[in-house]
């Protein structure tokens, strides 16, 4: 979710490059390796705190899907005592390692729930997961004994983040499979969605293309700017984000902005608390935006709010993106 989500207020792809895009878990060959290069202890830091972890995580639990999709991208769910908040669904050859894992809440789990499934490791894409009110603060659980990590893309709005580029979005990932003791896991992640983004490049399927990425909002549009996921997406396939000149990688901006911009693309996330129908909807009912380039021709495409964030599912939201575009045939 957005930064500025806490809680919600409400609870194809390109055949020739699918099969890099699905990445699944390690054979057996892959885990012996890896386990035999890990060194522990390892100091891992994220959003300003720093923690050790002195052994790989037999009981870690993450909370936020960004996170617990990284874990199951690298094969490492049998390390998980517990998982909690979806934004939408897991793709399919990750779904029998999912359900292998308790889901401790729908949403945040409060401390307590967290402390009873014993932790040794915390890990969330966003810092509201340990507010008082969810996990707890991270001083607290280290004290406990379980270790923490946040994604460098999640600390909070004013918090001091890396540039956001798909090399930190794999450093990310490869900081987390260190932790787990499986770091040829990221490499080979890496590698492979290195070449999917540069089919993706050299195809440039969104090139002279304006978009407006609409991830939700009603009296506002809380757009994807240019500091962000969506950025990278549309980078990556050669499209112009609209409100690329915006800082953050979400922000609210005007409806008013919106129609300035009269995009020729609207991107919709789909996510559990603003469904695409729901935007769609929005924008058809509304007298002044059912008149936008996009709406009026029905130029909508749709992704899962999770290819939106930056996390393991990027490049395949990238792919997904430009597949849709480029079947509108606007070039």
């Amino acid at each position: 979710m957005p930064s500025r989500r806490v809680l919600p207020a409400l609870a194809l792809s390109i055949a020739s490059l699918l099969p890099s895009a699905c990445v699944g878990a390690p054979d057996d060959a892959d885990a012996e390796t890896a386990a035999s290069t890990a060194e522990y202890p390892v100091e891992i830091s994220s959003c300003g705190v720093t923690t050790t972890v002195d052994a790989p995580p037999t009981s870690a639990v993450t909370l936020n899907q960004g996170a617990t999709e990284v874990v199951l991208a690298l094969g490492a769910e049998d390390q998980l005592v517990g998982t909690a908040y979806l934004d939408d669904a897991v793709p399919d050859r990750w779904q029998a390692a999912y359900e292998s894992v308790p889901v401790l809440s729908e949403q945040y789990p409060d401390h307590e729930t967290v402390m009873a499934a014993e932790p040794d490791f915390v890990y969330a894409s966003y810092l509201s997961a340990f507010d008082s009110e969810a996990a707890g603060d991270r001083a607290t659980l280290h004290e406990l004994g379980a270790a923490t990590y946040v994604s460098p893309f999640g600390c909070g709005t004013g918090a001091s983040t890396r540039d956001i580029t798909f090399d930190t979005v794999w450093q990310e990932i490869a900081d987390v499979a260190t932790v787990f003791g499986v770091p040829e896991r990221a490499d080979r992640l890496r590698e492979e969605q290195a070449r999917q983004l540069d089919a993706l490049r050299r195809e440039a399927a969104g090139e002279g293309i304006e978009v407006f990425w609409f991830d939700s909002g009603v009296k506002t549009a809380f757009a994807g700017a240019g500091d962000g996921g969506p950025q990278l997406v549309l980078d990556a396939i050669g499209a112009t984000n609209v409100f690329a000149d915006v800082e953050g990688g979400w922000a609210d901006v005007s409806w008013e902005n919106v129609v300035v911009a009269d995009p020729e693309v609207i991107v919709l996330a789909d996510a559990a608390w603003s469904t695409a129908e729901d935007k769609i909807a929005l924008l058809q009912r509304d007298e002044v935006l059912s008149q936008l380039d996009a709406v009026r021709h029905e130029r909508f495409v749709t992704i899962p709010f999770s290819e939106s964030t930056p996390g393991v599912r990027l490049v395949e939201g990238a792919t997904s993106v430009a597949e849709q575009i480029r079947a509108l045939g606007l070039r």
